[in-house]
Formats: C-alpha cells, sequence, structure tokens
C-alpha cells in the first residue's frame, strides 16, 4: 500500500519522467526495408535532463497551435469503386485487406486510418462514359434528379470504408455540370450559362440529399463546376467558370443548405493549382463573403509556398489540398522525398486541414478511364494502391508517405478530436537533413494526457553530390526535457504522451 501511495505522489510531482517516453514509431525507409512499419523498441527512448544537441535537434513548442487536421485520403472515382468492387467479388479477403491497411483508424492498428474521401458529382476523367444526375435538359427544379446515375459499386464500397473507420468524411465535387445547362450542350470543355446558376445550385443541393439518404454523411462540397475550374478541355467532363460566377453558385447553394438543415455542410472553392493562389481564390472569397468555408488547392502548377501567401492574406479560410497524381515509372524515393516536403510536411506547415492524392485505386496501367480522354497521358496516372487482374495488389509511394502523416493526427479516443499542428522547428549542423510537422491530439476525458506526435523526413541521401544515405542523430527538445533517436533515411512517425 505505502509503495502504491509513494508511486502516485511520484506522479504528480514528477509526471514529465513516467509521461515521456516514446514507445510508437511507424517507418518508411528509402531501401523499403520498412513499409509503414510498426517498430516496438525493446525499451522506451525517455526524455531526460538536456545534454549536448545531436547532428540535428528538433525544438517542439506546443504553445504555437495552428490548424486542427481533418484528415489524409484520395478520391473514389468512378473508376476506384469498379477495380475495388471487381477485387471484392473476385478475391473478397484482398479486398479486406486493402480496406483495412488504408482505413483502419485505430492507433495500435497497422492501418493508416484515411480520413478524408472526395466522389465526384457525375462524370470524371475516370468514368466509364459522360452522365450528370440529372440529364433531363430543362428540369431546373430537379425533379427528375437520380442518384440511380451514381454506379452501384460506389455505394456499396463507400459503405465497407464506412464500415472500418467511422471518422470517415465526405466531400462531393462536381467536374462538371449537365450537359444541357452548358454552352456547348456537352460534358466535355465549355461553360455554364448564367440563365442556369439558381437551377445548378439546386443540382448540388440534391446531390448532398441524396448522397446523405444513401447513407454518406457529407461534410462538404466543392462549388467549382468541375475539378479546376479555369481547364476547359474537350476530351472529359470540364467547365470554365471565373470567381464571380462560382460566387454566385456559393451565395445560392449557401441559403439553399441554410434552409434545407444542412447549415453543417461546408462549401469549398476553386479547386485549382497552387500558381494562382493570390488571384481567383482571394477574389472568390471577396465575392462570396462568409458562406464559403475554405479554398482547395491542387499541386499540378506553382508552388507550395503560394497556400501561405493566399492564407496571409485571408487567414479567416479554411485551406483544403485535394489533389495530386504519380505518374507510373517514376522514381520512388525520390516521389517520396517531393511528397513529405510539398505535401504532407510542406502543404500542412501552410496551413492545409486536408491532404488528397487522385485514384485511390486503378490498374498497372492507371485504367480505366474515360473514354478518348488525353487525362493522365502517357504511362498513366498511379494510384494509392494498383490492384491486378489477378486479384494481387501493391500499395504504391503516395500510399506510404501519406499513411505515415495519416497515423499522426488520427483520434487517440473514441469521439476524440483529430491532431492539431504545433510548431517545430529544426537546428544544428544537419538541420537541414529533416523535414518535420509536429501535432498534438487531445483527450476525450480531462484525465488522461494528451498525445504528442512528430513526422519526420531525413532526405539526407547524399543527392547531388553522390548516393550516401546517412542517418541523422537527432535530439528532441519538449518541455525542457530531451530525448535522443537516430532517424535513418526515410519518414519517421513518433509519439509520446505528457499532461495537457
Amino acid at each position: 500500500m505505502l509503495s502504491a501511495v509513494l508511486w502516485v505522489l511520484f506522479l504528480v510531482c514528477f509526471p514529465f519522467a513516467a509521461s515521456q517516453q516514446i514507445w510508437d514509431l511507424w517507418q518508411t525507409t528509402w531501401d523499403r526495408s520498412k513499409l509503414f512499419t510498426s517498430l516496438k523498441p525493446s525499451s522506451p527512448i525517455n526524455f531526460v535532463q538536456p545534454g549536448p544537441a545531436g547532428e540535428a535537434d528538433i525544438v517542439v513548442d506546443e504553445r504555437s497551435q495552428y490548424q486542427t487536421m481533418l484528415g489524409f485520403g484520395a478520391s473514389l472515382t468512378d473508376s476506384s469503386a469498379h477495380v475495388l468492387g471487381n477485387l471484392k467479388t473476385r478475391y473478397p479477403s484482398n479486398y479486406w485487406s486493402v480496406l483495412n491497411t488504408a482505413f483502419n483508424p485505430s492507433p495500435s492498428s497497422d492501418g493508416a486510418g484515411l480520413s478524408y474521401i472526395r466522389i465526384p458529382v457525375g462524370a470524371s476523367d475516370f468514368s466509364a462514359g459522360a452522365y450528370s444526375l440529372n440529364d433531363n435538359a430543362g428540369d431546373e427544379f430537379m425533379i427528375r434528379f437520380d442518384m440511380n446515375r451514381v454506379p452501384p459499386y460506389t455505394f456499396a464500397v463507400l459503405r465497407d470504408m464506412m464500415g472500418i473507420n467511422s471518422l470517415l468524411k465526405f466531400h462531393l465535387n462536381p467536374w462538371s455540370p449537365p450537359a444541357w445547362m452548358k454552352t456547348n450542350m456537352t460534358m466535355n470543355g465549355g461553360s455554364l450559362q448564367e440563365r442556369y446558376i439558381p437551377a445548378y445550385a439546386r443540382y448540388l443541393l440534391k446531390a448532398v440529399q441524396g448522397f446523405r439518404t444513401r447513407g454518406v454523411p457529407v461534410y462538404a462540397i466543392s462549388t467549382t463546376f468541375q475539378n479546376e475550374p479555369q481547364n476547359s478541355n474537350p476530351t472529359y467532363p470540364t467547365c470554365l467558370m471565373s470567381p464571380d460566377l462560382e460566387a454566385r453558385i456559393v451565395l445560392n447553394l449557401r441559403d439553399l443548405l441554410d434552409s434545407n438543415g444542412l447549415g453543417n455542410v461546408k462549401i469549398v472553392g476553386f479547386e485549382h493549382n497552387w500558381d494562382h493562389a493570390t488571384s481567383y481564390p482571394v477574389n472568390l472569397v471577396d465575392e462570396s463573403g462568409g458562406a464559403l468555408s475554405g479554398i482547395a488547392f491542387h499541386c499540378y502548377a506553382g508552388s507550395v509556398k503560394n497556400q501561405e501567401l493566399f492564407h496571409s492574406t485571408r487567414p479567416n479560410r479554411d485551406i483544403y489540398f485535394t489533389e495530386c497524381s504519380g505518374t507510373y515509372g517514376s522514381d520512388w524515393w525520390s516521389d517520396i522525398k517531393w511528397y513529405m516536403d510539398n505535401l504532407w510536411v510542406g502543404s500542412v506547415e501552410r496551413f492545409a486541414r486536408t491532404g488528397l492524392m487522385w485514384n485511390l485505386a486503378l490498374d498497372g496501367s492507371g485504367n480505366p478511364k474515360y473514354p478518348g480522354t488525353d487525362s493522365c497521358g502517357g504511362p498513366g496516372c498511379r494510384p494509392l494502391v494498383t490492384v491486378n487482374n489477378d486479384g494481387s495488389y501493391t500499395f504504391n509511394q503516395e500510399f506510404y508517405a501519406m499513411a505515415q502523416a495519416s497515423k499522426a493526427i488520427l483520434p487517440q479516443d473514441a469521439g476524440g478530436p483529430f491532431g492539431q499542428r504545433i510548431g517545430t522547428t529544426v537546428k544544428g549542423g544537419k538541420g537541414w537533413a529533416l523535414r518535420v510537422s509536429g501535432f498534438v491530439t487531445g483527450r476525450t476525458s480531462q484525465n488522461d494526457w494528451f498525445r504528442y506526435s512528430l513526422v519526420v523526413l531525413n532526405w539526407n541521401d547524399g543527392g547531388s553530390n553522390g548516393w550516401s544515405p546517412s542517418p541523422v542523430k537527432t535530439t528532441i527538445n519538449f518541455r525542457g526535457m530531451q530525448a535522443t533517436y537516430t532517424f535513418p533515411v526515410g519518414v519517421t512517425t513518433l509519439w509520446w504522451y505528457a499532461p495537457g
């Protein structure tokens, strides 16, 4: 009894000694010897009284708090749902293995806990053909709006995802209005006739209601006529728009959502590249007032630094990062470095609340695609997971980079919050070798310690000076205490607990 009392007193008087231990690590290395591998050290990595700094020195500043994360993920295109649906039919055990690896949100599991999914409304460049959810010309009040146009395997896969991860948030995104609303009377290219703005807002409202009726809890919807409003491509569903026109849709849709009990559904705009971050999206925010929740960016042009420029001009709007795609045939480790530097560290440190790649699943040629499209030409777009005809599958570099970041921000408790980004700085002679994001995750009980997570890229591979991957001995400073860990070349996610 006395020993128990002394232990309680010890915890009260010296909480850091008990709480500051790193037991949990996940790692992906440059040579693929570890692929999102859970590591359990034989003894904990302890935070102790500070000693000499390591080659790199990470300083965690929990007082500098930024955006709370919403999640990482990809788009469930028609093609992705088709590939996964076929896998379920022919090789069900492989199907469930893919979904569990991608979506299991338990901190103690080997799953990545992907928790944010974008869903096209109607056809995209990864659909079997052109269609909208109302192809009845002149039906401006959406009397014949038809959710049955969505392929049935899409809902089947969505239900299975939700069965594994109840934290999933869903973001609807149209690529084009119905053809009859457009100047060229086709889903491919063209622009919206302005007289159909109210009808198009009703169309989007019906999409939110329709997906919710099918059991898909829509978190957000993009008002962009398509993913990328300044891209009119005649080979797949696209549609040009201006900031003024999109703002008018936003205002119409916000009124409709609010008056139909859907005031909690977020409206997101732009859905295009970094290069125009200080023009189109700024104008859109100004013209749509408080109706717009935030702006979504893609990676295909410009620099991620432009996200910060947008944030500095309109800091009261959320930033979503919603699309990037790899290409088959590129270098595995070079891709990992780029994704971490620009997306899963770079975009997040520039205020993104989400991190998404493009297709969730495709075959080994980047198919199936929209007939005749020039989208994702050459060797084809690479998804998070490649599924082959024989039922085998491969998680790609896009997944492994993303999984490392996703793991760090998942709720620790059922009903608990996602991770919130906190300040980190990297010093030391090899501080340049590390790219770091830090997060704190709150708890549902005030008696439970908070979780503190780091996602660390070590890209000290020699680079232009010749191939020479070298680990970096690193000290981690937190609340006046210090831990030491040697990061191999690759990506490491680790965490510890401390009183909130």
